[in-house]
């Protein structure tokens, strides 16, 4: 049986000493979207699109919508019924046959679901996705929030006004990196040149995000699930986009760059619950409000997050 896993998967897992690990648990990547996944996309409200822009820069983009936006046309095909907003960066990258990575997140029970494969744009703009490869994530570090009653009253799927962008930059501005210093979960977005795009999830302590400067950001790797997807990705393409979501605004800030791996040494055994960190140098900025992004109230940490 091939392995589900390409040659940095196998690398990361190598240098880490779990690749055992990574056997048994990489048993649950499947070609087909399972009934019982199916069921849980019917739930949904909120998906992360990974996908790779004509300047070969990687993005991740939120899509929202009411329960039933996105389906299973059949075990193959994601149905997404909600469109891009103008101004997002990778508006004029999902044509016929593009890598995309999508995360399906639940943030009120803490799951999650990822479905990669290749657009397949329809006449209406809303978007399928032929599948490839469909997986579920364990709960670690998701912190729990659910849809405001008010939200949902005036929430109608509409998207942002073209004044309601934000200029793209290439430089974070002060109010954007007390954002990021204050965040508890942003998503990440990952390729590989023939895998595809992979979208992925981040959460920790409010401050788990260190801002070096308006150009370069430090975050922890916890303990996760030893297949490395997205530090696979990263030791043969370092490209990598990250979102940022204002809960109760729904206003994001997505970002675009380059990530290295900082493995082991002093910087990582000063972060409580560290294995090792990330260091995301970016090449462009791009903030927006979403009007499409419905608003959560804030739950509850992570019972996983590390401990001083």
């Amino acid at each position: 049986m091939a392995s589900p896993f390409h040659a940095g998967e196998r690398a990361v897992q190598t240098r880490v000493g779990v690749r055992a690990e990574a056997d048994q648990v990489g048993r649950i990547i499947g070609g087909a979207i399972p009934p019982a996944v199916q069921a849980f996309l019917l739930r949904q409200r909120l998906v992360i699109v990974a996908c790779i822009d004509a300047d070969g820069n990687v993005w991740a983009s939120p899509l929202a919508g009411r329960p039933g936006f996105i389906y299973a046309l059949d075990p193959h095909t994601v149905q997404i019924d909600a469109q891009l907003p103008p101004g997002d960066p990778i508006g004029e990258s999902l044509h016929a046959g593009a890598p995309v990575g999508l995360l399906i997140i639940d943030l009120a029970n803490r799951e999650r679901i990822r479905l990669n494969g290749r657009a397949a744009p329809q006449p209406d703009g809303t978007l399928q996705v032929q599948i490839e490869e469909a997986f579920g994530n364990c709960q670690k570090y998701i912190q729990a929030r659910v849809v405001e009653d008010a939200s949902e009253a005036a929430f109608a799927g509409v998207t942002a006004a073209p004044d309601a962008l934000a200029t793209p930059a290439t430089t974070l501005s002060d109010e954007q990196q007390r954002w990021i210093a204050s965040a508890d979960t942003f998503f990440i977005a990952s390729a590989h040149p023939e895998r595809g795009a992979d979208a992925s999830h981040r959460g920790g302590p409010p401050g788990f995000v260190q801002v070096l400067d308006g150009r370069r950001l430090r975050f922890p790797d916890y303990a996760g699930n030893n297949m490395f997807q997205t530090l696979g990705n990263l030791e043969v393409d370092p490209r990598a986009g990250l979102v940022f979501v204002d809960f109760e605004t729904g206003r994001t800030l997505q970002l675009t760059g380059r990530a290295r791996v900082i493995w082991d040494g002093p910087e990582v055994e000063r972060v409580p619950g560290a294995e090792r960190l990330v260091e995301f140098e970016i090449v462009a900025v791009v903030e927006l409000a979403r009007l499409d992004v419905p608003h959560w109230r804030f739950v509850g940490y992570s019972p996983f997050l590390p401990r001083e």
